[in-house]
Parts: C-alpha cells; sequence; structure tokens
C-alpha cells in the first residue's frame, strides 16, 4: 500500500517504470515545464493567465538500426513541447483534463511514440499544487481516431434574420433544410429590443453575445424540433442522432483562442466563422446580408424563395 501511494504522486517516469510491460522501451522525457496560460472553468480565470506545469513522459518503441546521432531519427524533445504549444494555441479550455487528452493524442500520433504519461498542474490556484495526470497508448488513440473519422459530420447551417425567425414559413424551411439528411444548425443574430451598452469592450462582448441566445431560445419556442445548444460535444451528439440545434454561440466563441474578429452585432459574419469551424457543407443565409470571406459555400435566400 505504501509502495502505491509513493507512484500515485511519483513523477510520471516512475510511474512508466512501474508500469511497464515486458517488451523493452526506451522514454524520454519532459520536466518542469512551466507556461503563463489563460485556462479555467472558473469567471475569475477568464481574462487573466496562470502558471502551467507540464510533465511529460513518452515511452518509445527502441530503434532496430543504428541512430548515428542523427536527430531525425529519434522523437525529440521538441515534438513534445511542440505538442504542448500546438494545443495551447488551438482553443481556451476549461479542463485540465481536456488539455491532457489533447496533448497526449498529439504525441501519440508521432510513429515511435507507444504510450504517454501527462501531468499537468496549476501552480497558482491554491498552497499546492492542483492538477491531473493521464497515461494513454497509441491502441486507445488510434482506435478513438478511427472513429471520429468515421463518424465526423458535415452539417448545414442556416442562418435566419429576425424577420425569418417570425414567418409563418418558419417550419416549412426547416422541413426544406433537413429534406437530404444533412445534419441543421440553425443561426441567428440579436433581438431587436434595445440592449444595455457599457464602455467596457469585453463586457460588452458578453452582452452582445447573450442577446444572440436569447433570440435563439425565441426561436426554439416557434418550432419544437429547434433545440438551444452551447458546446461542441452537444452539436456533435445532436448532429449524430438528427436532432435541429440553435447554436448558443457565448462558450464556443469565448473559448476559440482564435475567436471570430467581427463583433457579435455582425451576426451573418459570426456564424460564417461559425460554419467554418465546425466544417459546415454550406451556410445558408435567409433574410440576411452576405458575410465576408465566408469559408465555406454560401447561398443567400430572401423569405419569399424556396431554400431547396
Amino acid at each position: 500500500m505504501a509502495s502505491e501511494i509513493r507512484l500515485a504522486f511519483a513523477h510520471p517516469a516512475e510511474r512508466a517504470i512501474a508500469t511497464a510491460g515486458e517488451d523493452p522501451r526506451d522514454r524520454i522525457s519532459l520536466r518542469d515545464h512551466v507556461r503563463e496560460v489563460e485556462i479555467g472553468a472558473f469567471q475569475a480565470e477568464r481574462g487573466t493567465t496562470q502558471r502551467i506545469c507540464f510533465n511529460v513522459v513518452v515511452e518509445v518503441r527502441p530503434l532496430a538500426r543504428p541512430i548515428e546521432d542523427d536527430v531525425d531519427r529519434i522523437l525529440s524533445y521538441d515534438r513534445v513541447t511542440e505538442a504542448i504549444e500546438a494545443e495551447l494555441q488551438s482553443e481556451r479550455l476549461n479542463l485540465l483534463e481536456t488539455l491532457a487528452e489533447h496533448i497526449a493524442e498529439r504525441i501519440l500520433h508521432e510513429p515511435q511514440a507507444l504510450r504517454v504519461f501527462v501531468r499537468i498542474e496549476k501552480l497558482d490556484r491554491g498552497p499546492g499544487a492542483l492538477g491531473v495526470e493521464i497515461v494513454r497508448s497509441r491502441a486507445e488513440v488510434e482506435a478513438a481516431s478511427s472513429e471520429r473519422a468515421t463518424e465526423q459530420p458535415h452539417p448545414r447551417v442556416v442562418f435566419l434574420s429576425n424577420a425569418a425567425i417570425t414567418d409563418p414559413r418558419l417550419s416549412e424551411w426547416i422541413d426544406q433544410a433537413q429534406t437530404d439528411g444533412a445534419p441543421l444548425i440553425l443561426c441567428v443574430g440579436p433581438h431587436d429590443c434595445a440592449l444595455p451598452r457599457v464602455e467596457h469592450r469585453l463586457v460588452q462582448r458578453r452582452i452582445d453575445l447573450l442577446a444572440i441566445e436569447q433570440n435563439g431560445w425565441i426561436l426554439a419556442a416557434r418550432d419544437a424540433r429547434a433545440k438551444v445548444v452551447a458546446t461542441r460535444t452537444e452539436l456533435d451528439w445532436a448532429m449524430k442522432n438528427g436532432q435541429v440545434s440553435v447554436w448558443a454561440p457565448s462558450k464556443i466563441v469565448l473559448d476559440a483562442t482564435q475567436g471570430p474578429s467581427a463583433a457579435p452585432r455582425d451576426a451573418e459574419s459570426l456564424a460564417a466563422w461559425f460554419a467554418g469551424q465546425i466544417t459546415a457543407r454550406e451556410l445558408v443565409v435567409v433574410g440576411g446580408t452576405a458575410p465576408e470571406g465566408a469559408p465555406v459555400p454560401l447561398i443567400l435566400k430572401e423569405p419569399a424563395d424556396r431554400l431547396f
């Protein structure tokens, strides 16, 4: 028991040795790599950075031929730090667990990597280090990647103007958008009521995003099939199960490290950014204006038109 407790708090390198199988494996490690990161689920953790410490151990397949002092024949330390940096830049996350999963998966895509231990700790959130540690194998990652590849949907995104939301043909348009079985996500802009105006840019952004979400609930009240959805996990489930989603943008927009350049009030451009993020097959704008530089095929429709 004492040995198990010691290993629970030991460096990942010791954990790797203690859980090794009979087949010999080499290991490379990264110790006490500290980065300033914006991460966390609490409001106090938004808009500010905190120190995060990374410890990573990678078990690699021994080379069958001499290294000959050639860096191209090994899994270098740079690939580990690059994996961390790439995930920190890809999106803002709430959970260390999610960040650890993403880093482990990226490392295990390297040809030599067989198993990886990832420990991540927050250094500034309490009297001690608060963290998580995960262990992942190449087989686990390959199975998960194969499953995602076969199930990756490409939805149809339909932006509805406020006039379109209140149009009596709304349910008919939803029927038309679903005729070919494509997953359907509806986007809207802010409602027409007056919004509070403040000098703080980030606060105003939240107010504007919430106005869009309020309008999404108005849309959902007009057709029982439409469900307001806020997270990528919810969207993925909805697309796989035939649910019509109304995008509530706050979480995805605020969590993006490379967020939309357009303000929330430019609702069509926001919908175009979102369509690109989820690799939509097309963006259909009903009763609105064409966003510039849409990253997916764009279709403009007036409320009097048949959509498809």
